[in-house]
């Protein structure tokens, strides 16, 4: 995931965002059974026609999107899930820390881990709910078999996304590279190039729009999903990837507060079937369920 430019409207929202407070049940479809006094709560709200509210930060696509489906399913558990896009990956932490928000949904751990430790925040992920996938993508063959020698290969320029396009590149047999380098592994880690593919390294977010210029080129989700070349996916990273035990998109509570109601509720809602099969419909081999 890269960083990109807080809107204007992105910014008034997050400046105009209030705290919450209050109880909700448990998320309905969960296979844990509710309490009594749960769902005498639920209940007790139903009743009085109140609503708690919870507010989460995430980015439009694919996190906005997703939580958009679990709406209904607290609405009937009392709970008013309200949603604040957000253009940066900055923003949806401080406001959450500073308790603007009550969760937010658009980072991976390894993300989280650093944001933390740079910042000082307490903020904890309380699930794993999905990986975006990089993908190969192309507007000049079909197929990876396709490829003649000397094709000119578009990875992301950033060592995290490099590492991962070049380990999806070798996935797919088309080079090879040292065992030992992992997520760290760059063109040097090379062995075998049996095409001569030639590598050119661009700022991730551009690669959509070069992929004219390119034979194939090595593309995020998000950006792929933003740019609407779903359609021309090749190949993409699965859930066995090295990639994808690493950077699971987490949602993220204030430290504390992994068992207030309502979050656990959200937690639940998120993880269930319905999530789910919108994720499979909606993004195939772009974003993949972990759960």
């Amino acid at each position: 995931m890269k960083f990109r430019t807080l809107t204007a409207a992105a910014l008034a929202a997050a400046m105009l965002l209030a705290g919450c407070s209050g109880t909700a049940s448990s998320s309905q479809g969960s296979s844990a059974p509710q309490s009594t006094s749960q769902a005498s709560s639920q209940a007790s709200q139903a009743a009085s026609g109140e609503l708690t509210v919870v507010k989460v930060g995430a980015s439009p696509s694919p996190h906005a999107e997703m939580l958009e489906q679990v709406k209904p399913l607290l609405a009937e558990q009392g709970i008013d899930l309200q949603i604040v896009e957000f253009d940066d990956y900055v923003m949806p932490n401080t406001a959450l820390e500073a308790g603007d928000l009550d969760a937010n949904f658009f980072q991976h751990q390894p993300y989280l881990d650093d944001f933390n430790e740079k910042n000082g925040t307490h903020i904890v992920s309380i699930a794993d709910v999905h990986f975006e996938a990089l993908g190969v993508y192309s507007d000049k063959v079909t197929s990876l078999e396709e490829l003649s020698d000397g094709a000119v290969v578009g990875i992301p320029s950033d060592n995290t996304n490099g590492a991962r396009a070049l380990q999806l590149l070798a996935a797919q047999g088309l080079i090879e590279l040292d065992p030992e380098a992992g997520l760290s592994a760059t063109e040097l880690d090379v062995t075998k190039n049996p095409k001569n593919l030639k590598f050119e390294a661009l700022e991730a977010a551009q690669l959509p729009a070069s992929l004219p210029d390119l034979d194939i080129a090595v593309i995020n989700g998000n950006y792929a999903l933003g740019a609407g070349i779903t359609d021309k996916l090749l190949a993409c990273e699965d859930t066995s990837s090295e990639a994808a035990q690493t950077y699971p998109n987490v949602l993220c509570v204030r430290e504390g507060d992994e068992e207030r109601p309502e979050l656990v509720a959200l937690k639940e809602a998120l993880l269930s079937d319905t999530v789910k099969d919108f994720i499979v419909e909606a993004y195939p081999g772009v974003v993949i369920p972990l759960f």
